[in-house]
């Protein structure tokens, strides 16, 4: 039988037995004080009296008098056979205690970092993440296999205590280094060990980590721009000097970020589905960018954060999996494939890098969770995320052609939803006549999220247009959402003459190339983080915090 709660601790009362004021009213000062202030809140259970006795060494007669004064006070309130709780008609504010000190004046600003000091103003919040239309980087909850995963980590729970209970390996639960490794072989193409694999706290962590062993406040890292924005707020936060490079069709265009920073340290790629524009980087490119990379004695990130998805046959091929001088660090997430609460993710490094990164994790690294860990080292080992992969392979095929189709049926002329091949998300190409941030933040108020290409830019772009989310909600939804965005794009049309600032002053024609002009020296002229695309926030909408 499950007992009920005990109550609060109350351990940090000190009753002064030396004093003259009775001790039922010192305990009973020092639970109002508890009260008042909200660190007991309403609904509280309180020990009981002879638990309260016993913790502070007075007599039960002296508790119960205290009870019974903030009893008579309405602060607390006695339940027959279930005991005390602080009284409910407390859930909301409430009066400062006696004596409380006035409020202090404001502090001064903390003192922070050289680094945070300069980079704040470049952060961006990552984009909201509610289960609604559109939103980004959102599997689909309603297809995962609960009852599966419920048995796997039921399983896990029943192991020896020391297993589940214990501190776990810094570089990762071996046995699933050993499936994540196997995966990687036979589905990417990744000649790799499981010495090479870390398991990280998500590919956010995975980033950090990278950023505070190979780079100096200084470095310059290239940014594919538009880009990632949690990647690039991570290598700002160690320092380095962002460097936004084009994309095109077929991904960074390594010439470009030749002509700005040709000595770079490091540069961040997402080329299996180019984050946010969705092109896949061409062989051409990757040679040239790992033969970069080689002659500056440089590093290359590759976040592959939903290539597993693909709909056009077999995934694209890795950038990992052409390096043949080690200089690629790939990034993996369990975020998509699985699902975002488990935060965990894996970083393989070439060879020369694995006794540093263990010596980090061994050192000063955060642990991950081995049970966690431990579950889907089962659920892959058993044959059951491959089926899984397969399976939402499927249905977001089927969710990415349900939303085709209904722009094609509704957006004609107002938006032009290009198709993708891999990912969980693609873009829409606004009319020329359309301000995306002013659609943005329309639509975020009719309950969808749409996002504005420049959010995801360090430096002007040509592209102006939407990121659609289309794996998190089914077809129905999708149908509904992009009613919506239809009626907000024409709203926003009908009152552009009697309010021209909804509309683009110097509309150009949407590319029909939405991965850049491909032009390096158009696309690079401005290279300023300042004019980024905070330039055009989206006011009133979590789409704008940044």
């Amino acid at each position: 039988m499950v007992k009920t709660s005990g109550g609060a601790l109350l351990l940090s009362l000190k009753l002064d037995q030396g004093s003259a004021k009775p001790l039922s009213s010192q305990l009973c000062l020092a639970l109002r004080e508890l009260i008042l202030s909200g660190a007991l809140r309403a609904g509280d259970r309180l020990p009981a009296s002879r638990t309260v006795a016993r913790d502070l060494g007075v007599s039960r007669t002296t508790v119960i008098e205290a009870f019974a004064r903030l009893q008579a006070e309405g602060l607390i309130e006695a339940r027959v056979g279930a005991g005390s709780y602080v009284s409910a008609a407390l859930d909301g504010p409430r009066p400062s205690p006696a004596g409380a000190p006035a409020a202090a004046p404001a502090p001064p600003p903390p003192r922070l970092s050289e680094t945070m000091t300069r980079r704040a103003e470049t952060f961006f919040d990552r984009l909201p993440h509610e289960p609604r239309a559109f939103t980004t980087a959102m599997p689909a909850f309603d297809a995962f296999p609960m009852a599966l995963w419920s048995r796997h980590v039921a399983k896990h729970w029943r192991d020896q205590r020391e297993v589940v209970l214990g501190y776990g390996d810094s570089q990762g639960y071996l046995p699933l280094r050993r499936a994540v490794a196997a995966h990687l072989r036979a589905n990417r193409a990744i000649a790799c060990e499981p010495e090479q694999i870390f398991i990280v706290n998500g590919a956010q962590h995975g980033f950090q980590l990278i950023a505070s062993i190979l780079l100096d406040p200084g470095d310059p890292v290239w940014i594919e721009n538009p880009g990632a924005i949690g990647a690039r707020n991570c290598f700002a936060a160690a320092g380095a000097e962002l460097v936004p490079v084009p994309v095109d069709e077929e991904g960074l265009v390594v010439e470009a970020g030749l002509v700005q920073a040709p000595g770079f340290r490091l540069a961040f790629v997402t080329p299996s589905h180019q984050q946010p524009m969705g092109s896949t980087m061409s062989l051409r490119r990757r040679l040239a960018l790992l033969a970069a990379a080689e002659q500056a004695d440089a590093w290359i990130v590759e976040d592959d954060y939903d290539g597993e998805f693909c709909y056009a046959g077999r995934p694209p091929p890795t950038l990992k999996s052409t390096d043949s001088a080690g200089r690629v660090i790939y990034v993996g997430t369990f975020s998509k494939s699985l699902f975002p609460a488990l935060r965990l993710g894996y970083v393989l490094v070439p060879p020369g890098l694995v006794e540093v990164f263990d010596k980090a994790m061994r050192c000063f690294v955060p642990g991950v969770p081995s049970n966690p860990q431990a579950v889907v080292a089962d659920f892959m080992e058993e044959g059951n995320f491959a089926t899984h992969i397969r399976r939402m392979r499927k249905l977001y095929a089927e969710r990415h052609e349900a939303l085709l189709a209904a722009a094609r049926a509704r957006l004609g002329g107002l938006l032009e939803v290009v198709p993708t091949g891999t990912g969980l998300h693609t873009v829409g190409l606004l009319a020329p006549v359309l301000e995306e941030t002013e659609v943005a933040r329309r639509a975020w108020e009719r309950g969808i999220t749409v996002v504005p290409l420049q959010r995801f830019a360090l430096a002007p772009i040509a592209a102006r247009g939407l990121v659609l989310g289309f794996s998190g909600v089914g077809p129905a939804e999708l149908k509904r959402g992009v009613a919506v965005l239809g009626a907000v794009m024409e709203e926003v049309l009908a009152e552009a003459a009697a309010a021209p600032s909804l509309v683009d002053r110097h509309p150009r024609p949407p590319s029909r190339h939405p991965r850049g002009s491909g032009d390096p020296e158009e696309e690079a002229a401005d290279t300023s983080p300042t004019a980024s695309a905070q330039a055009a926030p989206v006011s009133g909408s979590p789409l704008s915090r940044g």
